[in-house]
Formats: C-alpha cells, structure tokens, sequence
C-alpha cells in the first residue's frame, strides 16, 4: 500500500535540502499531481529577497511557454485559420523576413514553413542563445539596460544582423526563440489581435487560468497574493526587469504551479484539441539524446539514456533555461510541475524531476 504521507515528506525533504545545498538556488517550486492515485503536493522552498517561498507564487515560466504558442496554434489549424505546411512569408511582411534565412549564398527565407519554426527544424538562429562574431551576446543586453523593453520585430532584426543561419529548413535541429518570436507574429496577423489578448482568450479563460499572464503585456485576471518568485542571472534577481518581455512568444509567461496542472491536464485530457490535433504536434525533431522536440513539445524517452533507465519514466512536456519544467509523466500518471529559477539549470532540473519519479516509483505507484 502506498503511503502518501511519507512520499509527500520525502519528496518536500528532497526539494528544501536541493535550495539549502546550493548557494545559487534562492526559491525552487515543485507540484505533483495524480488523479489515479490521489496525490496533490504543492511545495516551495528558500526565498525571494528575504521573503519565504510560497506554494501559490506566480513564476516566469520561461520556455514552458513554448507549448502555450504551439497549442494556439493547433487550435488555429483546427479552425483551417492555418495550415503547418504554409510558408511564414505568406502571413507576414516583407520588410521583416528580409535576409532573415541566409545559407551558403542562398536565401531560403520563401521555403520556411510553420512547422518549421514550431520544432525548431527552420536553421534560423536563436537570438537568446547564440552569440556574435562581433558585438555584445543579448543577454549581456537585457542585464546591463534593464528598462528597455524589447519588441519581436527588433529581436529579429537583431538576428538578421549578427546570426547567420544554420542550416536549409527541415534539414536539421537548432533551437530557435527568434522562430517562436515569428509565430507569436503570425498568430497576430490570422487572429487580428495582439498575442497576449489571444492566450487569454484561447488558453487561460477558458482553463480558469486567473494567475497567468503576459510578462509585460497583460495582467492576471485576479491578482495573486504573493510577488513573484525572484529569477536569478549572475546572482542578480531580474524578475522585476522590464527587459525581461525579451521573452514574448518564446516564454514571456507568468503564471503558478496550479494554473500550469490546469493546462497539462487539459492537454491530456483534450480539452483543448483534440486527439488528433495533438497527434499532429509529434512531428519530432531530434534535440538531444533520448529527447526530442515536436510542436512546442519535448518527449523525453528515459529509456534511450545512458545509465538506462526504464520506459516507466518517459515524460512529455517542456522545460525552460531557468530550470523551470512542466511534464507528464503516463505510465503513473503523475505531473510533475515546477521552476527553480536559475539561468542554466535545465539538465539538473531534468535530473530533479526522474529522482522524483523514482521516488514515486519506488514507493509503489504504477
């Protein structure tokens, strides 16, 4: 028989000793969640500024927000609004797309298609990530001018002039922000209405998503009671930076633990598309070993890992630089949310979330 209490207690042990042991880590949030074996733990450690971590504190999500982008969407090409195979330079303007795909002396900008932008196949640069042969990387830009508040339209450009492509569309794999800023535009241009209007309406309406919003666009439908998680870069807390609505369409989301369990179970329980829809968002592209990326999703396939590990512990989900992480986990029918809010924390994320899973595991769910 499995005991909650005692898995609860291990596993809130596990995540407080995580904070204590590691003087980088200030506040780390982590949500379990299984209908099948009725479990709902929602902890918090550490703080923020000296204020204690809190359970309900809304959180930057970061590349979580990917998913959001990639369920619009498929609800977009559910309403035949658009098709995953149509060209990007179809929906939006010259001006913009411009020298955006440059290759070996070609231009292959009228070749990219929106599924290539959605698994990162498009061989555009990545504007966040990537750094140039000459010039400052831009998040040395985002720290030393907190208050400027950067526009899609000016990250691409910014791409377009200090990145050079990677590859001919559909021929390889490179993460892209830069690409899921051009879909958040897109998206503008079928629906006639700014990105953040459109996940209201699309996403946290409809889920009861109260604590969510666009950081630097939009505000929650109610207002949380807590200040948001602090989010570290260098040791400085970035959370209140106005710099930080870089993120967009990429990841710009804030939002809680709870509110991200709404939408996953709405993913997987097809609330929001349908099956078959979601089946279209597997068109996967080879990201790392034992993990690949479809529509916004990352599938993580335990089993292919080295130290291998059993398919019992294969996820889905998607997970953001910060450490933040949103999955589910079928063979226990477990979710397991959470952030720990530190620039380049994911592989220690990843290796957090399997121990959890283990711990599960181990005590007897199935």
């Amino acid at each position: 028989m499995v005991n909650i209490e005692n898995i609860h207690a291990s596993i809130d042990l596990y995540l407080r000793e995580k904070v204590k042991n590691n003087k980088k880590l200030h506040n780390a949030y982590l949500l379990v969640h299984s209908d099948r074996h009725d479990i709902h733990f929602n902890m918090a450690a550490g703080h923020t500024d000296g204020t204690p971590a809190h359970k309900d504190q809304p959180y930057h999500i970061a590349s979580i927000g990917k998913l959001f982008t990639a369920v619009i969407l498929a609800i977009l090409e559910e309403k035949e609004m658009i098709s995953y195979h149509s060209r990007v330079v179809d929906y939006l303007p010259e001006e913009l797309l411009t020298g955006l795909h440059l290759y070996k002396g070609r231009d292959y900008t009228y070749d990219i298609q929106i599924r290539h932008l959605l698994n990162h196949s498009s061989g555009i640069a990545d504007y966040f990530t990537d750094k140039p042969k000459r010039g400052r990387p831009i998040l040395d830009r985002i720290l030393e001018e907190p208050s400027r508040v950067w526009t899609p339209q000016e990250t691409i450009g910014w791409t377009k002039k200090n990145l050079p492509a990677r590859f001919p569309p559909g021929s390889g794999f490179h993460y892209s922000d830069t690409g899921y800023h051009l879909l958040g535009l897109l998206i503008e241009k079928v629906t006639l209405k700014k990105f953040d209007q459109v996940l209201h309406d699309l996403i946290f309406k409809p889920l009861d998503m109260k604590q969510s919003y666009l950081t630097g666009y939009s505000q929650p439908a109610v207002a949380s009671q807590h200040p948001r998680a602090g989010l570290y870069v260098n040791r400085v807390n970035v959370i209140d930076y106005p710099s930080l609505s870089i993120d967009y369409a990429g990841g710009g989301i804030t939002s809680t633990s709870e509110d991200l369990l709404k939408f996953m179970k709405a993913l997987v329980n097809h609330e929001l598309i349908s099956f078959e829809s979601f089946d279209k968002m597997k068109d996967w592209s080879k990201f790392n070993l034992g993990m690949d990326y479809g529509y916004g999703l990352m599938n993580v396939r335990t089993h292919a890992f080295p130290f291998l590990m059993s398919r019992k512990y294969n996820i889905w989900g998607n997970a953001g630089a910060i450490g933040s992480f949103m999955f589910y986990n079928a063979a226990m029918d477990v979710y397991i949310i959470g952030n720990f809010n530190l620039l380049n924390y994911v592989r220690q994320s990843f290796v957090f979330m399997l121990k959890v899973l283990r711990k599960l595991s181990k005590a007897g769910l199935k």
